[in-house]
C-alpha cells in the first residue's frame, strides 16, 4: 500500500488460541499436530509491549472495541469459511503466540501443546468454532464495508561503497535525532551543505534508484542483498529504526493534485511510470513527502522468516494484516471477505491482525501482507479493495 508510511516496529501481541482440535487431542502426548515455525533468537525479540485492553460487552451482546462495533454472528454468515485452507494459517497463530496478550494466554497454551493425528483444515475449522465467536465488525456508523490495500517487504541490490551506478545511500539514525524534533525534512536532507553531511547519518549500504528508497521508507522494512567488498553476497534485513518526525505526505496524493495521475493510476507501478517520464521532477516529487525513516541492519539467517509487525511478531506472507489496533487487538484472528487485485476472484481466508501502519485507521480496515519479492510488490502495489471483516474472540 503505497499512501502509508509504515511505522512498523514492536508493540503488544495478543492472539493465542487453540489447543487440541478435538476433546481428544488434549489428553495426547504425541508431537505438535503442525510444526511451529522456528524460534526468533531472544535477542532480536522487542521489550515485551503494555497489555491491550478487553473489548467492552453491550447489553446487546455486542462488544465495542475503539472506533469498531463487534456483532455477534454465526460461522455460517462468513462467506466461503468452508473452502478456506485454514490449516496454512496455523503458523501465523502459533507466531501470535509467541506474545500472547490479555484474555489468550490460556488458549495459546493449548495451541502449543494441540495434538491430532491427520490434522486437516476441517479439524481447524471444528476447533476454532468450539472455542471463539464470530463477531461482524462495524464502524461506529454502522457501515460494513470498507478498504483493504496491501504491503510487502522490498528486496533490493546494494553495495557497501558508492559507485557509479549504486549512489543512493539508505541512512542509520543520524547522532541528533533525539535532540533536535522535529529532524529536518527530506529536501533539507537531501541539500544540506558537505561540511554539514553527518545530519544525514551514517550510511548503512547504498543502492541504484531513490525510488527504491521510497518503497523501503513507505514499507518500513525491507531487505538488501548486498555486495560486500571481497565480492561474496550478503542477505540482510532493513528493519524500521526511526523517523524525522515530520508528518508524511503520499507522493500518489500529490501526484493526483498535481493533475499529473487519476486516482486510479496513483498505484506504485502507476508512480514509477510517472518517475520515468519524468525525470527532471524526480526530486519535487520526492520532497513533496518530508518524512524520512531510517533504518537498522539485521541478520537475516532465514529468508523465510517475515519482518517484524506491531505485535512484535514475525509477519506470514497470505496470513498477517495491519489493522487499526483501536478497533481490532493485535493478535486476534480475523475472517476478511475481499477480492484479489484488479480482479473480481474472491480473497476469503482466515487472517492474524498482526501490524498496523500510519493511514490503516478505521474499524473496517485492513492493510495486507503479501510477502517479499517481485510478486508480492506487483500484488501489493496494485491493492485496493472492498472490505469485509469478521473478528474470532473466545467465548465468554
Amino acid at each position: 500500500m503505497l499512501n502509508v508510511l509504515r511505522r512498523r516496529a514492536g508493540a503488544a501481541m495478543q492472539v493465542a488460541i487453540l489447543g487440541s482440535l478435538l476433546a481428544l487431542a488434549a489428553a495426547c502426548t504425541s508431537p505438535p499436530l503442525i510444526a511451529p515455525p522456528p524460534p526468533v533468537a531472544p535477542d532480536e525479540r522487542p521489550a515485551a509491549t503494555p497489555e491491550q485492553p478487553l473489548p467492552v460487552p453491550g447489553a446487546d451482546g455486542t462488544l465495542q472495541r475503539g472506533r469498531a462495533r463487534w456483532v455477534p454472528v454465526r460461522f455460517t454468515d462468513l462467506p466461503g469459511w468452508d473452502a478456506d485452507r485454514a490449516a496454512e494459517w496455523w503458523p501465523a497463530l502459533l507466531r501470535g503466540c509467541e506474545r500472547p496478550a490479555t484474555g489468550w494466554a490460556g488458549l495459546c497454551a493449548q495451541a502449543r501443546s494441540a495434538t491430532l493425528p491427520g490434522f486437516s483444515d476441517d479439524a481447524a475449522r471444528v476447533w476454532l468454532q468450539q472455542r471463539l465467536q464470530a463477531y461482524r465488525v462495524e464502524a461506529a456508523d454502522g457501515a460494513i464495508e470498507g478498504l483493504m490495500t496491501g504491503y510487502f517487504e522490498p528486496l533490493v541490490d546494494a553495495v557497501r561503497t558508492p559507485r557509479a551506478d549504486m549512489r543512493v545511500p539508505v541512512y542509520g539514525p543520524p547522532p541528533e535525532l533525539a535532540s533536535r524534533k522535529p529532524y529536518l525534512t527530506r529536501q533539507q536532507l537531501d541539500t544540506l551543505p558537505v561540511s554539514q553531511a553527518a545530519l544525514r547519518g551514517k550510511p548503512i549500504a547504498y543502492i541504484a534508484d531513490p525510488l527504491d528508497l521510497l518503497i523501503l521508507q513507505i514499507q518500513g522494512s525491507g531487505r538488501l542483498n548486498i555486495v560486500e567488498p571481497d565480492g561474496s553476497r550478503k542477505l540482510v534485513r532493513l528493519a524500521f529504526a526511526a523517523h524525522n518526525e515530520q508528518p508524511y505526505k503520499s507522493v500518489g496524493r500529490w501526484l493526483i493534485d498535481q493533475g499529473e495521475l487519476a486516482p486510479a493510476q496513483a498505484s506504485w507501478p502507476g508512480i514509477k511510470a510517472w518517475a520515468r517520464a519524468n525525470p527532471k521532477r524526480l526530486n519535487e516529487m520526492l520532497w513533496s513527502n518530508p518524512r524520512v525513516v531510517f533504518f537498522r541492519e539485521e541478520p537475516l539467517p532465514d529468508p523465510q522468516v517475515g519482518p517484524r509487525g506491531a505485535q512484535g511478531v514475525p509477519l506470514t506472507p497470505g496470513r498477517s494484516i495491519a489493522v487499526d489496533a483501536q478497533s481490532i487487538p493485535y493478535g486476534t484472528p480475523v475472517w476478511l471477505d475481499s477480492t484479489e487485485p484488479l480482479s473480481s476472484t474472491p480473497l476469503r481466508r482466515l487472517v492474524m491482525a498482526q501490524d498496523t501502519g500510519s493511514a490503516i485507521v478505521g474499524a473496517v480496515r485492513a492493510d495486507y501482507f503479501w510477502g517479499w519479492g517481485a510478486d508480492a510488490e506487483a500484488q501489493a502495489g496494485r491493492m485496493k479493495q472492498p472490505l469485509k471483516l469478521w473478528v474470532l474472540w473466545p467465548r465468554s
